[in-house]
């Protein structure tokens, strides 16, 4: 996991990190931080396991840990383009092929539509979406997602 310690050291994911942070810090509903970000990484390693899916784990991980990263971007509104571009800028810096990169940045810009063709961004929909406990939300009532994506039972 050495690559994905060196995405979480990275000054660019820190910058971001620390702009997500301050932006949520009143923030009622979902947060984006550390621990979003490794809730979907791991939930969604248990997806790859159980339906024995051929997903390199440190990969998946360094996707889910940057897949929000352009939430509060100054420039693009559109966080899921953001987070990508910062896929892009930080994965090479970090070690990742251009394959890999790729791979991942293609899988972040469908995180939040599933729109994605492939199965691992599928997995990255998923994973993000069953990371939130809509069930158990004290805000549910002003949540702008729509009933149909909310995570709204415990799945055994």
């Amino acid at each position: 996991m050495n690559r994905c310690q060196r995405i979480i050291n990275h000054p660019l994911y820190r910058d971001c990190m620390d702009r997500i942070e301050g932006a949520e810090a009143e923030r009622i509903f979902c947060l984006h931080g550390l621990p979003h970000l490794l809730d979907t990484a791991r939930i969604g390693y248990i997806f790859i396991l159980e339906r024995g899916l051929k997903i390199d784990k440190e990969l998946f991980y360094a996707a889910a840990l940057l897949h929000d990263s352009g939430r509060y971007n100054p420039i693009l509104q559109d966080h899921a383009e953001a987070s990508a571009i910062n896929a892009e800028l930080i994965m090479p810096d970090c070690g990742f092929s251009e394959e890999e990169t790729e791979t991942v940045s293609r899988a972040i810009r469908s995180h939040c539509d599933g729109s994605a063709s492939d199965e691992f961004g599928r997995v990255l929909y998923e994973a993000d979406k069953k990371s939130r406990m809509c069930f158990d939300c004290r805000a549910a009532a002003e949540c702008y997602w729509r009933d149909e994506i909310r995570n709204n039972r415990i799945e055994v």
